[in-house]
């Protein structure tokens, strides 16, 4: 073992590194939009397009990041320092790729917080039992329009997830992500599997997989677009995330195996929330819906009309708490890692920094659903929150993604032998050499279209 791998920690376990890196990419997005565009583009055809793109956008780009991180053993703050060759200056793209853990923790640290809210709803027994829509959506409107308690919920969940990141890499993170994703993944079968006795269950799983080709058909360019955008986005590529988990990875182990699971775990938590999603709304004669409003309006109105409702409600948004907290753990430890690195702190200083600034930059994206409800910055139907997400999604995720493929492709970079030789380290799936004119012109040509087609929808039809 090299002597970089001594004086970094390394995650103990094999299964340690692998939920904790899957935790990052599963987030709120796969159960607030993966389900809904696989039934309305095609069902079982839209899920075969999506794994196509996954195995060749998703996976590809989920290597080179996790390359780039063991190769450096180091985060974004100096991983491209390490590997560049001397005189270039591949390392001035850290500092806007790294202020996307910022960002975006800015506005998903509030959704987590309605995750939250929504959940101490439901255990406490507070959401009433035969809601209506109309009620559930003005429930909803009025959380928004309450910044005190939004501001309570956010506090204890970047509380919470930065106490964990406090205590270190292995008796923080690895110790405590672990168990949760498992309880995740527990919650999430017992809840498939308890569909299988609603009587929507046929019903919702034909809307959600039963192959629909004049569907797919009708709308395959927005099916081909969605798709691509849904293998690219859920791994949380472009800004050095799942670099930093690379960092810490032991060399037992060769790269492609390991993106390979996360990418099939991540697939598997998406495809499943379908399961629990569909057959419920069928059952209760309820529309499904995408985005938010599936969450925290349909779903809501689905458990408070069931039988025992408070108790799936609450197991449900429990999943979902597990699933945002995973993932803002796995990013602040990215910031924390880059601060110590960067800047000399301890990591119980750079804690403390790092979640005044993530309270303070929040405040923006919570604010703007009441007290700056006014300011819409990209169009006027979307507010503060939509402009964080629009600065993440549609440019330093993308843009970042380009940039890793473009660095290891380099002569002047990493280089693509070393990337190569980094992949194939330890046991396990061999990354071929002879796919250099792949990454280098067709990946980062379908990330470029990835990026257009993001542009196009927000700006191109105003």
């Amino acid at each position: 073992m090299d002597t970089k791998v001594r004086t970094r920690e390394v995650f103990r376990t094999r299964l340690g590194f692998l939920l904790i890196a899957a935790g990052c990419a599963v987030g709120i997005g796969n159960v607030w939009r993966f389900p809904y565009i696989v039934g309305q583009y095609g069902g079982a055809y839209f899920v075969l397009l999506y794994l196509f793109f996954l195995l060749s956008v998703g996976i590809p780009l989920l290597t080179v990041e996790l390359a780039i991180g063991r190769a450096s053993r180091s985060s974004m703050a100096y991983c491209y320092e390490k590997l560049e060759q001397p005189g270039t200056h591949w390392h001035f793209n850290k500092w806007w790729q790294f202020s996307g853990n910022y960002i975006l923790m800015a506005f998903y640290v509030v959704v987590a917080g309605w995750m939250l809210f929504y959940f101490c709803n439901f255990v406490s027994g507070n959401i009433t039992p035969g809601m209506t829509r109309e009620t559930a959506g003005q429930n909803f409107g009025e959380l928004l329009a309450n910044p005190e308690t939004m501001f309570l919920c956010v506090f204890i969940t970047v509380l919470f997830s930065f106490t964990i990141v406090a205590l270190g890499v292995i008796k923080g993170v690895e110790r405590f992500t672990k168990p949760l994703m498992i309880v995740l993944i527990l919650l999430l079968f017992f809840m498939a599997c308890r569909s299988f006795t609603l009587d929507g269950f046929e019903e919702g799983i034909k809307f959600y997989l039963k192959p629909d080709f004049e569907k797919f058909e009708q709308n395959i360019g927005e099916a081909i677009w969605a798709a691509m955008g849904q293998a690219f986005f859920t791994l949380s590529v472009g800004f050095g995330a799942i670099a930093i988990f690379g960092s810490y990875m032991s060399e037992r182990h060769r790269i492609l195996n390991e993106a390979v699971f996360i990418a099939t775990f991540d697939t598997i938590i998406a495809l499943l929330s379908g399961f629990v999603i569909f057959p419920a709304c069928f059952t209760y004669g309820i529309n499904p819906d995408a985005g938010p409003n599936l969450l925290f309006i349909t779903m809501t109105v689905v458990f408070s009309n069931m039988t025992f409702g408070t108790i799936w409600g609450s197991l449900f948004f429990l999943f979902m708490l597990i699933a945002a907290v995973s993932t803002m753990i796995a990013v602040f430890e990215s910031s924390i890692a880059g601060c110590i690195e960067l800047f000399k702190w301890s990591r119980v200083k750079a804690v403390v920094i790092n979640f005044v600034v993530i309270i303070a930059l929040s405040l923006l994206p919570m604010l703007g659903f009441n007290v700056l409800s006014d300011v819409h910055i990209i169009g006027s139907n979307t507010g503060i929150l939509d402009f964080f997400d629009f600065l993440v999604s549609n440019n330093i995720l993308p843009i970042g993604s380009i940039v890793f493929v473009l660095f290891i492709c380099s002569k002047s970079g990493m280089q693509w032998d070393r990337y190569i030789k980094q992949c194939n380290i330890g046991k396990g799936f061999k990354m071929p050499t002879a796919l250099f004119f792949y990454y280098k012109y067709i990946l980062t040509t379908m990330v470029i279209i990835v990026l257009a087609v993001g542009y196009y929808k927000i700006f191109g039809r105003a």
